[in-house]
């Protein structure tokens, strides 16, 4: 038997992704909550969510190997084993069965919050920038959801989030908070690493400026 070695499953522009995400979507809920003059940067929080939702999406088709979506698919079989406890060793390399299930239900939730979002009216004196380009009734349809189910939802999933760490942390003894800060895991030697070189945090950064200036252009382009 091999000693377990320290190997980088999660590349530093997935872990600045995650962390930055977390802030971001934290500060929206806050702002949205105190509402006035704060909701200018409610909008903010929500352009730069979309941009960084929209580098993530294409990460997980190029990225670290482990960031891949094709890596953490969360297929019946897979989730069977884990709910079972049948796990393979493979299943919990990255993200595991129902770690799986709440990235992709994150994903989701957040992009159909800042897509309805952007056409939103809270019928007090925030618009989304393009609530101007799409029809009445669907603006207020989008807002209803934005505001209530999309928001609960959110929260919801938020809290579920903090629950299992809590419960992997304290019960099962393993340290998903500090892979994701530092990006290794001890796992047995050969075990496949993700690229995170000077090449991959470069191209990660090239499609982020891509994400933000589309982002910014779309906002410019419906005022």
């Amino acid at each position: 038997m091999t000693e377990p070695v320290a190997t980088r499953i999660w590349d530093l522009p997935t872990r600045l992704f995650h962390w930055t995400l977390a802030v971001l979507v934290m500060a929206a809920i806050v702002t949205a909550k105190v509402g006035g003059e704060w909701m200018a940067w409610h909008l903010r929080c929500g352009e730069a969510v979309l941009a960084l939702l929209a580098f993530r999406w294409a990460w997980g088709l190029v990225g670290g190997h482990w960031s891949r979506f094709a890596t953490f698919l969360p297929t019946p079989t897979r989730l069977a084993r884990g709910l079972r406890g049948r796990a393979s060793a493979g299943d919990g390399i990255g993200h595991n069965a129902l770690g799986s299930v709440s990235v992709w239900a994150f994903l989701l939730l957040l992009t159909a919050q800042v897509a309805t979002g952007l056409v939103a009216d809270d019928d007090i004196d925030t618009t989304g920038p393009l609530n101007a380009r799409v029809g009445a009734h669907f603006a207020k349809r989008a807002s209803g959801w934005h505001a209530g189910w999309g928001a609960d939802l959110i929260m919801a999933l938020i809290a579920l989030h903090v629950v299992a760490i809590g419960w992997y942390t304290l019960r099962r003894h393993e340290p998903l908070l500090r892979a994701m800060w530092s990006g290794d895991k001890a796992l047995p030697f050969g075990t496949r690493a993700s690229r995170d070189g000077a090449a991959t945090r470069l191209l990660a950064l090239a499609i982020l400026a891509l994400a933000a200036a589309a982002v910014w252009a779309m906002v410019r382009w419906a005022g």
